[in-house]
Order: structure tokens, then C-alpha cells, then sequence
């Protein structure tokens, strides 16, 4: 769902929530707003895949930061398979690996590293 969209229902629900009195506010916002201590299904989703095409991943995080509509997300990945490649070329593999998804997200924010080695 487009961020816009998700700005626009919340908004609305606010809205009738200050209309309509005060004890809805809390309940409402509550339904609107995702609690961070679970992932979204898109979040699920994205990981997923993610794991699937890196499978030397040392970690992987993903965050849909548009408030769980799945409109933008935040990408997180330590892995092997980036050794000796550039930033733009390990995202260019994020993106490979994320071609399908990426079509319904209104953007991407990505962030790869190689772990770092023991000493």
C-alpha cells in the first residue's frame, strides 16, 4: 500500500477518534500504529527471501518503516557474498534478489556490510 494511502487512513481515524471522543483515541491509534515488537508480514516476506538468496548471510534485519503498510523498508545485511564488491555493487544484488518486491514499495533503504573477521 502506497505511504500516501497510509497517511491518509490514519489520518482519517484520527480524525473521527478527536471527534468522537477521547478514550477511542488510545484504541484506535493503537490499531493504526504497529508495535515494534513484532514483524510485519511484509517484513517476514522480505527477510525470507532475503536469507534464501544470501545464504552466508551473517545477519539480516528488515524494517518496514512506513508505519507496516509496506510502502518503504529498511534493509539491513552482513554477509560474505559482498567480500571484495562495491557499495553499489552489493546493492545492485539486493536489488536483483528484491526485483519483484520492490515493484509494489515506494522506496528502499539498504545497508550491507562484510562481517568482520576475529582477531
Amino acid at each position: 500500500m502506497p505511504a500516501t494511502v497510509c497517511a491518509v487512513m490514519a489520518a482519517t481515524v484520527v480524525r473521527r477518534a478527536v471527534g468522537g471522543g477521547g478514550g477511542k483515541i488510545c484504541f484506535l491509534l493503537r490499531n493504526v500504529l504497529r508495535t515494534f515488537a513484532s514483524q510485519t508480514d511484509g517484513e517476514v516476506r522480505v527477510a525470507q527471501i532475503l536469507k534464501q538468496k544470501f545464504p552466508q548471510a551473517a545477519a539480516i534485519k528488515v524494517v518496514d518503516i512506513s508505519g507496516g503498510c509496506g510502502a518503504m523498508y529498511e534493509i539491513h545485511i552482513e554477509s560474505e557474498e559482498f567480500k571484495e564488491k562495491r557499495t553499489v555493487q552489493q546493492h545492485q544484488m539486493v536489488n536483483a534478489a528484491l526485483s519483484e518486491e520492490i515493484k509494489a514499495m515506494h522506496g528502499l533503504r539498504i545497508f550491507t556490510s562484510v562481517p568482520k573477521r576475529a582477531s
